[in-house]
This record gives structure tokens, sequence and C-alpha cells, in this order.
């Protein structure tokens, strides 16, 4: 078992499902429930106190959980990154991270927004990429490829008094 699990699973038993070692990137498969806790070990134990990422993937079809959601931690000690990733089913809520790392709050708007993935405790999930009352999540492999008619009209034929491309600015009229 690679040190940094070690480190993990000393802090956290029973927590860590699994864990990857892929061209020297670290990836843990953790219980979701369990996931505050784990991120709290990794701060304030492990010293990972950066959060570079927070994001997610779709797995449509998979029967064991739709979606991985993955944290990717960076500790400046050592330089050392690790990848944090909890698999959970559709509708279902993991833990903010916004508690440990305040960085984790766009990031989850913007997971949230794309994907529909809820993060409990999070202090202000709303979407961030699309406007209140889009329908739907764009980076679900469910959402249709063509996208969806939102009623906006992105190139209107004719432009109000003022508006529009400027002949100053090398645009047509």
């Amino acid at each position: 078992m690679h040190a940094q699990v070690e480190e993990l699973v000393a802090l956290v038993p029973e927590a860590v499902l699994e864990a990857v070692d892929m061209a020297g990137q670290i990836t843990v498969t953790i219980v979701p429930e369990r996931a505050l806790e784990v991120f709290r070990a990794c701060a304030d134990r492990l010293g990972y106190g950066f959060l570079v990422d927070c994001t997610a993937v779709d797995w449509k079809d998979r029967t064991e959980g739709r979606f991985d959601v993955v944290w990717w931690l960076h500790r400046h000690r050592d330089e050392r990154r690790l990848r944090l990733k909890v698999r959970i089913a559709e509708g279902v809520e993991v833990a903010t991270a916004t508690p440990v790392w305040r960085t984790a709050n766009w990031m989850e708007r913007e997971v949230w927004d794309m994907f529909g993935i809820r993060f409990a405790g999070h202090p202000n999930l709303e979407r961030i990429l699309t406007w209140e009352g889009f329908n739907g999540h764009p980076l679900r492999k469910d959402f249709p490829v063509e996208g969806i008619d939102t009623g906006a009209a992105i190139y209107p034929e004719t432009y109000p008094p003022g508006g529009g491309p400027s002949p100053k600015a090398g645009g047509a009229q």
C-alpha cells in the first residue's frame, strides 16, 4: 500500500474502499458517508491544505452508482497530490468540503449546476454557469447533445437602437 494511503487509513479506519496508483498519481475511493471526516483528516492532520479541484464524472449506465465526485488535493510541504473519490447514485447527496476548504464553494456549485449533484451542508448551492430555472444539467450523459430550446434569442434578427454590432468596431450593420 502506498504511504499516502497508509497515512489516511491510519487516521480514518474503514473509510477507504480502494486505492489506485496510476503514473504516480494516487486516487483513493472513500465511503461517501465518511467524506467530511476524510476531508478534515487530510487537511488538519495530513497537511493537504489546498483543494486544487472538485469535479464529477457521469457513468450513466454503471449499476454501483451513476456518479463519481472527485476532489484533488495538494500538500505543499512535499508537493504531493492526492485524489479522493466517492461513488454515489443519482439523487444521493455528498457532504460539502466547504468547512475544510473554502475554495470548494464555487467548485461544488459548478458540479451541482453541470451534473445535478447536491452537496449536503453547502452554504449557497445555486447555479453558477447557467441561470436559475435552467432545465437540466448539461454535463450529464442523458442531456441532449444538441442542447435544449431555452427560448432565448441569441442572435436576434434586429437590434435595438444603439445595440448590436458596431460599424466603428469593425462589425457589419
